[in-house]
């Protein structure tokens, strides 16, 4: 953004931080000989710079005792100014210094199993390949359990299901996956590719548990259609629900790349659900607790190109 007139900044007294460094150390340390063996010099030229940041200052920063120096009354009232300023110097030196090096650190991402089974093994391939410095930790759990795990800060990034128009601030849309109607091999009804959500009524269903995303999604559309979803069985683990889809011949509501695999090996089917369509968004999201390293920023990067990967193999559409 650029602006019509640059910040007038006046660095005269505070421009030279090595100074400020030896005042923080002396009055750290009350001594200069202590001083100059911290900071690998010597007493004489520590001394020469007091006597500067006296001149420069216009006011004594120590008192010489018996047993060294200690902080003058002016002196106490710049040292933690001073101290901080040394602080946020030596921090955006951190920060400089690490824009010119490999990404690095821990990196833990928090998503659904659904979402989690496919990207996390490509995730981690990439990573291991390009920034072997990365390392991931993963946590899988429900909707309500990423949540959480998003806003204790105890994640780095989530990648969650969002159902509606809208997505929460500062989230960042992946895809949009249509949900399908999941159901047994030569099922009649999912064989069509395609069904309307008002035939849903009355099926023998194996949905996840209230609170959840899609069943409380799926619910309200239920209502607005005016029909009965019937969950015989509640069962929030996906490889459950696929298990006993198949084995009990029930029906499920799932994204097309959580049953990927099984509807290949023509274990499942999958219809798509239109009329009207039930879609989600894939977003992720970065805690606000903690600034997005570059190990996260790397991580992310990462995502965002496998989804694309995988939205050309037409698991959803970017």
């Amino acid at each position: 953004m650029h602006k019509s007139k640059a910040t007038d900044f006046e660095l005269g007294l505070a421009s030279d931080l090595q100074k400020w460094r030896s005042f923080v150390a002396i009055g750290e340390l009350g001594s200069l000989t202590r001083a100059a063996l911290f900071l690998d010099s010597n007493q004489s030229f520590l001394s020469r710079q007091v006597n500067a940041l006296e001149r420069e200052c216009g006011s004594r920063l120590f008192n010489r005792t018996g047993r060294g120096v200690e902080l003058s009354e002016t002196g106490q009232r710049l040292f933690p100014q001073v101290k901080a300023l040394l602080e946020r110097a030596q921090a955006l030196e951190q920060d400089i210094r690490a824009d010119l090096r490999e990404p690095a650190g821990t990196v833990t991402l928090g998503s659904l199993p659904s979402i989690g089974t496919i990207l996390i093994g490509r995730l981690f391939a990439e990573l291991r390949s390009r920034y072997p410095g990365v390392s991931l930790r993963v946590l899988e759990g429900s909707s309500g359990q990423v949540e959480e795990w998003l806003t204790d800060a105890r994640i780095d990034i989530a990648i969650l299901y969002r159902y509606g128009p809208t997505l929460p601030e500062h989230e960042e849309s992946l895809a949009t996956v249509d949900s399908y109607l999941i159901g047994p091999a030569d099922d009649p009804l999912t064989a069509a590719g395609a069904v309307p959500f008002a035939s849903l009524n009355g099926l023998p269903f194996i949905l996840p548990g209230a609170p959840n995303g899609l069943r409380t999604a799926l619910d309200a559309g239920a209502r607005q259609t005016r029909i009965a979803l019937a969950p015989v069985i509640e069962a929030d683990s996906l490889p459950r629900q696929k298990q006993l889809t198949a084995q009990e011949r029930l029906y499920t509501v799932l994204p097309l790349h959580a049953v990927w695999q099984e509807v290949q090996e023509g274990k499942l089917q999958a219809a798509r659900i239109e009329e009207p369509p039930f879609q989600r968004t894939v977003a992720m999201a970065f805690a606000k607790a903690k600034g997005p390293s570059r190990a996260v920023t790397a991580v992310a990067g990462h995502l965002v190109h496998i989804v694309g990967e995988m939205a050309r193999q037409g698991m959803w559409r970017t």
